[in-house]
């Protein structure tokens, strides 16, 4: 039986597999579109994705008042490069959606036609209280629920904000109840964090008496000093150790595909000690290749090391 964003995340599901990927360029021809869902196609085929992500991805100078590592460029709309040029993926997709950019009438008229029985989403608020916004995020959670109920919608968790004011989880908590049935993380390196995320976030629920969801975890590899330096403009946490481990590598690809397993096999091992449902996704920053072909690599890992610890 196929499966559908509700029974992948329905009832706090364990052990899933996800990929993100960040869609064309918006100018990219619709030709360049069709080879590039292909080529993407071909290379995720001999994985055993439980679903794949599509990103919105949104300008977020506000965020950093820092040179952007990597230059801003519109990208396609996801929902519309998923419905236009991945026809031949058959397995469940979680759409991100940066809810700021679309006015009422516009997500409104995407949750009216969205597939619920392939489709799921994740809404992502602004990235700063003073950049003005078409829709809320509080705004957008209430239209979905006017309009489509039946849409399985996620939400966005990170680490960085928990370490900052210790009330990431009470956010969680938050969000589902306004109805998010998981989490996906922002990337993660600090490993130690985001134990002490997940265990507040655990126990809260316990406390509450409420089933915790699924929290996917995201690993990415870092194969440059521009990447690092990206990550970390994006506001992910690198361990100063880590950070210097990097800096001073030979391979720096090499060295943070080897701490991305190291962290997922300690959060994997502290997850199933908590009684915790999670899941790993997999992601690329960079446009490289080569830290393409890495991600790949880690997600085939990943699958394994689910598998044998399942």
């Amino acid at each position: 039986m196929a499966h559908t964003p509700h029974s992948l995340f329905g009832g706090g599901s364990d052990g899933l597999l996800l990929f993100g990927i960040t869609p064309p360029r918006r100018d990219a021809s619709h030709e360049r579109m069709r080879e590039i869902a292909q080529v993407t196609l071909d290379r995720l085929a001999p994985l055993d994705l439980d679903a794949l992500v599509l990103y919105d991805i949104d300008d977020e100078a506000d965020r950093n008042p820092d040179e952007r590592p990597f230059p801003y460029l519109p990208t396609a709309d996801p929902a519309a490069f998923h419905a236009e040029h991945l026809g031949a993926w058959h397995r469940p997709v979680i759409v991100y959606r940066c809810v700021g950019k679309y006015p009422e009438s516009q997500l409104r008229s995407w949750l009216t036609t969205a597939d619920t029985d392939q489709v799921g989403a994740v809404f992502v608020g602004s990235s700063s209280r003073d950049k003005p916004v078409h829709t809320s995020l509080t705004r957008a959670h209430e239209v979905r629920r006017e309009t489509r109920p039946d849409l399985l919608a996620g939400a966005v968790t990170i680490t960085e904000r928990y370490t900052r004011g210790r009330d990431e989880h009470l956010r969680m908590l938050a969000k589902q109840e306004q109805g998010c049935a998981f989490f996906i993380s922002q990337v993660v390196y600090d490993v130690d964090a985001t134990k002490s995320m997940l265990s507040d976030y655990y126990y809260a629920c316990l406390d509450r008496g409420v089933a915790p969801r699924t929290v996917v975890l995201t690993m990415s590899v870092c194969g440059s000093l521009k990447t690092l330096s990206f990550l970390q403009w994006l506001g992910v946490d690198v361990p100063r150790w880590l950070d210097n481990a990097l800096r001073r590598a030979d391979d720096p690809l090499a060295e943070s595909y080897a701490q991305c397993l190291r962290n997922a096999s300690d959060l994997l091992d502290f997850c199933r000690r908590l009684g915790l449902p999670f899941g790993f996704h997999v992601e690329s920053v960079s446009i490289r290749k080569v830290e393409i072909e890495a991600a790949v690599s880690l997600a085939t890992e990943l699958r394994a090391m689910l598998d044998r610890n399942r």
